[in-house]
């Protein structure tokens, strides 16, 4: 015993003198790069005092004209000025510790600070409420005496870890290579109080005119992302202390600092990195470019556009609007998602990852947070959508050019919701009328902060989509709606209510996104035991539990689109265009209850699942912390925090991303591929170069959900001889709703091959071409596939309405089945009858507002489809007639049994293949799904009747799309595959 302790306390000498050598070989302290010969203070104490009062106001100038004036304040050092007043940090000090191991044979270190190691600067203002405020005496998670003062400033310089080759340098000699945190107090600008920013006296350009190629988040300005961690503070949004100023009593708050070495390392979130530009290849090839420019005629060009022609639209860094001072206004103020992503974009704080998982293909993290799942999904791009834009375009250049404010509101109250809802609160506060939000609005971008909320304001709301507050504010239920009804703010919402769904009641009276808005300070999520006080410090809002935001009606108050028909510049009737949430409602994945009524008939389907539970679920991560927050648990202590009660987050089961996707990989790929054009940024603002792509994680979740989620496809019994093959081929349906779902437009298509044994084609139906467009044997497109003819000149048998019918069996090449609704307009003349009992008389129309009749419409029914009858007793309850109900069935489907509904959801067919008529001999058979959300006619017809900025950028973006490589080469994506079946027993 005696001698095995000596040789373990000879071990224990020989490890710590060993570790004492290594440590005393790199116990040089490095020079300090930082280090200046001369003190870097004002040389001209005269501008430093003309620029005083100004850069003490930020609200009081406009943005770029206020970064000018902190430029040159910073720039000439006139915050270190003591004879000013101004006052510093005792010395260098860490925001948190510096870990060093030894690894692979050298010594590493990082540093794990939520700042960079910091010198801070206080202005007198700051300084002396600091001393009444923040004092030894006064230690606690209470409230301070009073409020920081305007006009009070806090420049945080920053510097490289680790800090010991710097440490005991006077910080007048110190150069911040790291740049600034900046925190200047304005209560009567924003809720928080503060303006907050990083500057850089190397690196730092102005935000405003933005980088079209970057549309960097914002370095400075209000409601930034700072607060993730500054409204965990005590009060106030600061944890400024006594103990670590200059000449007053206490010392900084210590952590560990293994800082023997002189290492390049990360410091912390608030070390700016240059965002990176992702460029992609153009599909410039013979195979796409010279057939996709024949085929499709542009409107008033006789040259296709060239990208010099085409504007970017605004930059999202312009897409800033925070919530105001509660006195500022008397009515409802919405926020843009910026507000949000400093809380629930993940790595936010620079310590934590949480709301991530590991990305096996790129090594990166892929961010499942809220705010990078959506900002990137359809819905996040839905105001800035090219394809949108362009669709606006030529309902009122052409399909309704003498109803187009009518149009306007309608289709940007869902794609602009919170920019339209904000221009009619604001001017019916003013004038007593909603006035207009036209598409030309969200073009304004808006410099003069000193104006307060206006048109850009609008434009900015706007064009972040269907945002955060659009779902986490909105009015979903009975007891909400009736709450909501009565206040002023719903006045126009009401109005848009009474407009589209005039004799609807409950629930519907919601559709086409006629929603309502809960009160102005409440904030809902879905979980329990909220942790209120950081959203409340931040943006003065209360965090509520509601079941609504998880629930299915939240969806469907956009995903039951019920328009009126426009004919001649006269309502002629209403219309269901999409009714999405209804078809769930009517299958087996119904949950049988609504927030209207206690419950619904026919009860729940057998296969329960909601909207959420498909769109806002990821297996990669189901339990999570739902925010990226300063915790006082697991976060380098700071003085006057608040109490870990109120900030210390659980980890939540049933985590919910929202990537919120269905299969539109067309505009997904041109967010990524070209997000300059549409003002986007590439880079994840919070992960930075730690995160995969958003966009091309998106990308992947479409691609994902439609090869695993979508549908199947299964070739049954064949039966061969001489003369004839017979092939059954099923497609099963395994989504929710109808297949395809949402706008009129997307289809779906089985491509049913016959092929030799080298596994060449010899028989087909549903081929394509290059450019995605149906095809027969001798490559001319097939019935229905060009709307169009050369010049944008009008086919003679446009009325007859040519498309391909639903079929039950197949036996030619030019017939293909397609999964798709066509609609037709009103015909030609003054009086017309329009509705689901109508018989399509006009052309096949694209327009959503021109839907007279249904032509066809046999998109595959989900499992477990009800009857007529049940889904009319449904559609009474939910507050709608029993137009939703028949709206919601199929059309021109003859007696297919498939269509009848109540089994499962699909399709069965037969090819039956002459044989003897084609050349080689027949091995194999092969199908194949495929999708398409912008099909060939359907483009076609944007670029005939509409010219303009909007129709050239979906033409050039179309154009130069590369989509090799992946599962939508060719302009379809590939939903489901039975690889080569042998024909033979």
């Amino acid at each position: 015993m005696r001698s095995g302790f000596k040789s373990g306390s000879s071990l224990m000498i020989w490890v710590v003198l060993s570790f004492v050598a290594l440590k005393s070989v790199a116990a040089e302290v490095p020079a300090c790069d930082v280090q200046q010969d001369k003190k870097l203070i004002p040389t001209n104490p005269e501008l430093c005092e003309s620029l005083h009062d100004a850069v003490r106001d930020p609200s009081g100038l406009a943005l770029d004209q206020y970064e000018a004036v902190l430029s040159k304040f910073l720039g000439n050092y006139c915050h270190r000025n003591a004879a000013a007043g101004w006052v510093r940090d005792k010395k260098l000090r860490n925001t948190g510790p510096f870990i060093t191991s030894h690894k692979d044979g050298e010594w590493q270190g990082r540093a794990f600070g939520v700042h960079a190691p910091v010198v801070i600067w206080y202005s007198p203002e700051a300084i002396e409420w600091i001393r009444e405020n923040r004092g030894l005496d006064d230690i606690g998670v209470g409230s301070d005496n009073s409020p920081v003062p305007d006009g009070a400033m806090l420049i945080k310089e920053m510097y490289p870890a680790p800090i010991a080759a710097c440490e005991k340098v006077d910080p007048l000699h110190l150069f911040p290579s790291n740049g600034a945190a900046v925190m200047i107090r304005d209560r009567s600008a924003s809720h928080d109080g503060w303006f907050w920013g990083w500057y850089g006296w190397k690196g730092w350009t102005p935000d405003w005119p933005a980088d079209p190629k970057a549309n960097r988040l914002a370095n400075m300005g209000f409601g930034q992302y700072c607060v993730n961690c500054h409204a965990s503070a005590r009060d106030n949004l600061t944890f400024s202390s006594v103990e670590n100023i200059q000449n007053e009593p206490g010392e900084p708050i210590a952590y560990l600092n293994q800082n023997w070495i002189d290492l390049d390392t990360p410091h912390g979130h608030h070390k700016k990195r240059p965002a990176s530009v992702i460029t992609k290849k153009s599909q410039h090839t013979a195979e796409w470019r010279e057939p996709y420019l024949r085929a499709y005629p542009l409107q008033g060009r006789t040259v296709p556009p060239k990208r010099s022609e085409i504007a970017n639209m605004p930059s999202q860094t312009y897409d800033n609007v925070w919530m105001p001072a509660p006195e500022k206004v008397d009515h409802r103020s919405f926020v843009t998602s910026d507000q949000c992503l400093g809380c629930h974009d993940a790595g936010s704080t620079g310590l934590q990852f949480d709301m991530t998982a590991l990305d096996a293909e790129s090594g990166k993290l892929l961010n499942l947070s809220p705010y990078a799942t959506w900002r990137t999904s359809p819905m996040g791009l839905a105001g800035r959508d090219p394809i949108f834009f362009s669709q606006l375009a030529s309902e009122i250049q052409t399909f309704h050019k003498e109803s187009a404010e009518t149009v306007e509101t309608v289709c940007l109250g869902c794609h602009a919701a919170l920019g339209q809802r904000q221009s009619q609160i604001d001017h019916y506060a003013q004038s007593g009328e909603c006035g207009s939000f036209p598409r030309e609005a969200l073009n304004e971008v808006g410099l003069d902060l000193a104006e307060g909320t206006d048109v850009a304001d609008f434009a900015a709301l706007g064009r972040d989509g269907i945002s955060c507050m659009t779902c986490h504010q909105m009015a979903v239920g009975k007891a909400a709606s009736e709450a909501a009804v009565k206040l002023d703010d719903n006045t126009c919402a009401k109005q848009r209510q009474d407009t589209l769904n005039p004799h609807a009641t409950g629930f519907a009276k919601t559709f086409t996104g006629s929603f309502l808005m809960a009160d102005e300070r409440v904030i809902y999520g879905p979980h329990k035991n909220l942790k209120k006080t950081p959203m409340k410090n931040a943006l003065g809002l209360n965090l509520t539990t509601s079941s609504s935001v998880s629930s299915s009606e939240m969806c469907g108050t956009c995903h039951t689109v019920h328009l009126p028909v426009l004919h001649r510049g006269k309502t002629v009737a209403h219309i269901y265009e999409q009714t999405t949430y209804a078809e769930w409602a009517f299958s087996d994945f119904r949950d049988g209850v609504s927030l209207y009524s206690d419950s619904l008939p026919s009860g729940q389907g057998s296969k329960r699942v909601s909207c959420a539970g498909c769109h806002m679920r990821d297996k990669r991560l189901t339990e999570s912390k739902v925010a990226s927050i300063q915790e006082v648990s697991n976060f380098p202590a700071a003085s006057f925090m608040g109490s870990a009660e109120n900030l210390d987050l659980e980890e939540r089961k049933d985590y919910a991303p929202h990537t919120l996707v269905g299969l539109n990989a067309f505009l997904v790929s041109m967010a990524r591929q070209f997000p300059e054009l549409l003002g986007l940024r590439s880079q994840d603002p919070m992960m930075v170069a730690k995160g995969l792509d958003p966009a091309a994680a998106t990308e992947r979740f479409i691609y994902e959900t439609a090869m695993n989620d979508t549908a199947d496809i299964s070739i049954g019994a064949i039966n061969h001889s001489d003369k004839a093959l017979s092939v059954d081929v099923r497609v099963n349906n395994k989504v929710g709703h109808k297949f395809p779902s949402g706008v009129g437009f997307r289809r779906a298509f089985i491509t049913f091959e016959v092929l030799d044994s080298n596994g060449a084609v010899l028989w087909a139906s549903g081929r394509t071409d290059s450019i995605g467009r149906l095809v027969g044997p001798d490559d001319n497109p097939i019935a229905g596939e060009v709307w169009w003819g050369p010049n944008c000149t009008v086919p003679p048998d446009r009325l007859k309405r040519p498309h391909q019918p639903h079929f039950k069996q197949i036996s030619k090449e030019h017939q293909a089945q397609i999964y798709q609704s066509l609609s037709a307009a009103p015909p030609n003349r003054d009086t017309v009858s329009c509705g689901d009992d109508a018989k399509p008389e006009g052309p096949l129309t694209t327009s959503f507002l021109s839907i007279c009749s249904e032509a066809k419409d046999n998109r595959l029914l989900p499992d477990g489809y009800l009857s007529l009858a049940e889904r009319a007793a449904i559609s009474t309850a939910l507050g709608a007639d029993t137009r939703l109900a028949e709206s919601a069935g199929s059309v021109a489907v003859g007696d297919d049994p498939d269509y009848v509904g109540g089994g499962p959801g699909g399709d069965s067919l037969i090819y039956a293949v002459p044989i003897d008529q084609i050349e080689g001999v027949p091995e194999s058979v092969r199908a194949r799904l495929y999708y398409q959300s912008i099909p060939p006619f359907y483009l076609q017809d944007r670029y005939c009747t509409a010219e303009g900025q909007d129709t050239d950028r979906l033409y050039w973006l179309v154009e130069n799309l590369d989509l090799s490589g992946t599962p939508a080469e060719g302009w379809k994506l590939l939903v489901a595959d039975t690889k080569p079946v042998s024909i033979k027993p």
